[in-house]
């Protein structure tokens, strides 16, 4: 009956994630908007940050909660998976160009974001200073996002919902409860499982939490793919994986170090070569296929198979 009922509160976990995200994005840029606040800027900003909230929200109430395993892994399952998963299914559905100014600016950031986390992991821990530093790096990555939009004002201005103020208001603190509440069922539950069945918390938090707070991210890719849009694929990955790196772990850093397990470094060292090859296929042919699409989601199997041998004392390394 208890496996049953965290089973409940882990879907139910996942579900307040994803609502309470969307409502506080709806919320927060109906309020920028009406501060006159210019729409490329706040999709920049607010909405991006939105997707990453279920993240953001796991991450840091782990690391509150001494969960520390749970926190770095489910950063890195879901960069892994945004990488393989969101950007493979989506190739699959509609191959798509690649945007030039992601392989010439953002990608080479998410790589070198990739690098540096694992440089900090090496001793497996991330300091308060190293989570600070990535914080401060995250602030320097939106001021540059921001500054390159305000000089490339050409492009189209998006539409913005806009609520009444009490109403956006309402979304926002009805958004933020849900993310909250969200992140403490997940939390919880995904730590009850990992006791259950013997499991540890890297493992759940790369695979079962990490897919779960990815699920904005490939809800948006699969949706853009159906509309033959699909080339918003890459930049919603590449872009949410760099947020998750400096903004998530940065703050759950900031509120605690962390510790790990030996495997989240070798698993950050796994995505520096996911990272290298997905940009060295995207920048050799400038497109992603169909092919290269099943190549990715394959890959990801493997991965996800390496993952669970490897936590069962099945693998040496």
């Amino acid at each position: 009956m208890e496996f049953i009922l965290n089973l409940l509160f882990l879907v139910a976990g996942f579900y307040f994630l994803v609502k309470g995200a969307d409502l506080f994005v709806d919320g927060s840029s109906s309020i920028a908007k009406l501060m006159k606040i210019p729409a490329v800027i706040i999709g920049l900003t607010i909405v991006s940050i939105g997707t990453s909230l279920p993240e953001a929200a796991v991450s840091i109430s782990a690391s509150l909660k001494g969960s520390y395993d749970l926190s770095i892994a489910n950063v890195i399952g879901s960069n892994m998976f945004n990488l393989l998963m969101v950007v493979g299914v989506s190739a699959i559905i509609c191959p798509f160009f690649v945007d030039r100014m992601i392989m010439q600016r953002d990608f080479p950031i998410c790589i070198g974001a990739t690098i540096l986390l694992a440089f900090m992991l090496r001793d497996n821990a991330l300091s308060r200073a190293e989570a600070g530093l990535l914080f401060i790096l995250f602030v320097g990555y939106i001021i540059l996002l921001v500054v390159s939009a305000l000089k490339n004002r050409a492009t189209d201005e998006e539409e913005i919902k806009v609520l009444s103020p009490a109403k956006s208001v309402l979304f926002i603190i009805l958004g933020a409860a849900g993310i909250i509440a969200g992140g403490q069922l997940t939390v919880n539950s995904a730590t009850f499982f990992a006791a259950a069945l013997g499991m540890s918390e890297l493992l759940i938090g790369l695979t079962v939490v990490a897919v779960g707070t990815s699920l904005p991210e490939l809800v948006t890719s699969i949706v853009a793919a159906k509309k033959g849009e699909s080339e918003i694929a890459l930049g919603n990955v590449v872009g949410s994986n760099i947020f998750n790196i400096l903004f998530i772990l940065g703050m759950s850093g900031i509120v605690h170090p962390l510790s790990c397990d030996r495997g989240a470094f070798i698993d950050s060292l796994l995505l520096i070569g996911i990272c290298l090859i997905m940009y060295a296929a995207c920048k050799t042919s400038n497109k992603a296929t169909r092919p290269e699409g099943i190549v990715c989601v394959f890959i990801y199997i493997l991965y996800v198979l390496y993952a669970i041998l490897r936590a069962y004392g099945m693998l040496p390394f």
